[in-house]
């Protein structure tokens, strides 16, 4: 069973940096890819950036492409999202999800961390 839990968000000025942390308590992680995205007010969920199995593979949106990283440790069944240059538009409740191989959709979610950019 995958139970993820975030933490490290925070309240932040812009152009400041945050690291973000999501941990898995199973004993499956590196099994799962594993994707950051959030949820501003009166938004819709969006895409962040995933990274593949064995962390070899990453992909970001074109919104944060360049600010933001993503990575994975599997002896720690644990990926981050390292978040620099951060702008009040990145505010959100960010989620971190797992998808199994041969799964299209990610079916397992973390309760969520604030993010906060004040301008």
């Amino acid at each position: 069973q995958v139970q993820l839990v975030e933490s490290g968000g925070g309240l932040v000025q812009a152009g400041g940096s945050l690291r973000l942390s999501c941990a898995d308590s199973g004993r499956t992680f590196s099994s799962y890819r594993m994707g950051w995205f959030r949820q501003a007010p009166g938004k819709e969920r969006e895409f962040v950036a995933s990274i593949s199995r064995g962390g070899d593979e990453t992909s970001y949106a074109d919104s944060v492409k360049g600010r933001f990283t993503i990575s994975r440790d599997n002896a720690k069944n644990t990926v981050y999202l390292k978040m620099n240059g951060l702008k009040p538009e990145d505010t959100a409740v960010y989620y971190c999800a797992a998808r199994q191989r041969f799964v299209s959709k990610y079916n397992y979610w973390g309760q969520g961390t604030q993010v906060t950019v004040s301008s």
